[in-house]
């Protein structure tokens, strides 16, 4: 079976940024999921409501949101999109933290790498 062209690189094998020009735009959606494992008294530390550093969940979901919304700068060739929604949920489980993301726009290309920006930029946070 031939190996399918890879858009992102040209005929000499040198990186470019995909034209979406004649793309139609569309509704699009995407989501992400990133797990962060931690030791039980970390876990139990995330989950007080008297911490000295804020609510460390929500500054991860803070995080993510922001991340998604700049994901052109964080990843090199990608088009700048106008996100029309992005959630990020950070849930606290039995050994860490699971972080779900949520990203949409009506773009010409997709919002998955915003989504696994979101999501990254969340549980680096973490």
């Amino acid at each position: 079976m031939p190996m399918r062209k890879l858009s992102h690189y040209d005929k000499v094998g040198k990186a470019r940024m995909v034209d979406i020009t004649p793309k139609p735009i569309t509704h699009r959606t995407a989501q992400a999921h990133a797990f962060v494992y931690l030791p039980p008294r970390v876990l139990a530390a995330i989950q007080k409501l008297t911490n000295p550093k804020g609510d460390p969940l929500e500054t991860a979901r803070i995080a993510g949101i922001t991340a998604a919304k700049r994901t052109c700068e964080w990843i090199p060739l990608c088009h700048p999109l106008p996100l029309t929604h992005i959630d990020v949920l950070p849930i606290v489980c039995k050994n860490g933290i699971q972080i779900r993301t949520h990203v949409s726009a009506s773009a010409q290309t997709g919002v998955e790498m915003e989504a696994l920006v979101a999501a990254a930029a969340a549980a680096l946070t973490v």
